[in-house]
């Protein structure tokens, strides 16, 4: 049998979903199975177990064999992509160590050592101190390492979720080169692990015996594993070829491959994203991300708690058209367009900034979310309506 399609797997925040496409790009059949996005045993906290999200896997897989009219013995390869910058720590099994940290989670350390020597002059010289302890703060490595130290002194490899669910499925530590998007010491200029002498190892202390060998995209990571073929249903001694993180996949996928095409990504975090060539900091030591072209950047403006929003509000707000989706067979957002329909633009004046989580640069670590312009004429509709217009216009001062 020709094999002309590929198994594409996208393991989000809020599901999983696995497609088959032809070569041509065409959809063939797809299967979404929806997740937990997280728990959380302490405000601000976002953790889900990593065994989870390979379970999650496996089922959207066998679903999907089940309910695609194009044979498994059609499929040429495999790419997996995944939410970005959440960490998971295993032994030398692969095994986690502890919950995975959700990259929603709030938590920062405190009373790190600040970086010293040239580069903590440099840093003080050019006014970058606060943004650099920032990072460190925000780092869940310097937390796991200075709060859970039985954990660190066990972990093998810190891994993200990409490396993680690789090793499940080809018996590897090894992960993408496009998937390097978090608080690890990467060098996202040279698109590689960063030089010893790098900043980065000061503010992110740890053994690189720690972190996965790194692949470039479209090269392959490894061969799916008997084993992960009984889980998944995936044939044995498929190729998995490494591809990229979520959005650097919506970018590419998208065609927005030059700078003066703009990618908007109605994600979790809602984004806007370009591709460029040459290595540009939208925001100084805030770096563009790799790209899922060989060799490139995405430069990303992101509102961090961005069509999570819609999710908020769903759960918040609608639980009539909950049921009434039930009813119907349908999703609660198909609902919700209703809602939007009914109002006019503008929201007759009600104005939402969306800020439920804090920016990194800009709003500030310090910003807060606002609904503003309250009237008696305003009704559940008009929120939901501020809110699209709230994530839009944040969007459009990115660009």
């Amino acid at each position: 049998m020709s094999k002309n399609h590929i198994l594409a797997i996208d393991c989000g925040t809020q599901s999983v979903r696995a497609l088959i496409f032809d070569l041509r790009g065409n959809l063939a059949c797809k299967v979404r199975v929806p997740i937990e996005p997280y728990f959380s045993e302490k405000p601000g906290w976002a953790e889900q177990h990593p065994t989870y999200f390979w379970e999650n896997l496996c089922a959207a897989c066998q679903r999907l064999w089940q309910e695609s009219p194009v044979p498994k013995e059609a499929v040429a390869g495999v790419a997996l992509t995944t939410q970005r910058a959440t960490v998971v720590n295993v032994n030398e099994r692969g095994e986690p160590l502890r919950p995975a940290i959700i990259w929603l989670d709030q938590r920062r350390t405190e009373g790190l050592e600040p970086v010293g020597g040239l580069w903590g002059l440099a840093f003080r010289l050019s006014g970058m101190t606060e943004t650099a302890a920032y990072l460190q703060a925000e780092a869940e490595a310097n937390w796991i390492r200075t709060s859970q130290p039985e954990i660190w002194e066990r972990t093998h490899k810190y891994l993200f979720l990409s490396g993680y669910l690789t090793y499940n499925l080809v018996g590897r530590f090894v992960d993408s080169v496009g998937c390097q998007v978090g608080y690890l010491p990467f060098d996202y200029k040279r698109l590689a692990w960063a030089k010893k002498s790098d900043w980065k190892w000061q503010a992110l202390p740890m053994d690189e015996r720690l972190l996965p060998d790194l692949i470039p995209p479209t090269v392959v990571l490894g061969e799916i594993t008997p084993q992960a073929a009984e889980a998944t249903g995936i044939p044995a001694g498929l190729p998995l070829i490494a591809a990229a993180a979520d959005k650097a996949c919506e970018v590419i996928g998208a065609g927005c491959l030059e700078p003066h095409i703009a990618c908007l990504s109605y994600g979790t975090t809602a984004t806007v994203n370009t591709t460029s060539h040459r290595y540009v900091e939208v925001i100084p030591l805030i770096p563009p991300y790799p790209s899922a072209v060989l060799g490139a950047y995405n430069l990303e403006i992101g509102i961090y708690r961005g069509y999570w929003m819609v999710s908020w509000f769903k759960q918040e707000f609608g639980l009539r058209e909950e049921q009434l989706a039930r009813e119907r067979g349908c999703e609660p957002e198909d609902l919700f367009d209703d809602l939007v329909e009914a109002v006019p633009p503008g929201s007759m004046g009600l104005t939402l900034q969306p800020y439920w989580s804090p920016g990194l640069k800009f709003p500030g670590p310090e910003a807060k979310g606002a609904i503003v312009g309250f009237g008696d004429v305003h009704t559940r509709a008009h929120v939901y309506r501020a809110i699209l217009e709230g994530l839009a216009y944040a969007l459009r001062e990115g660009l």
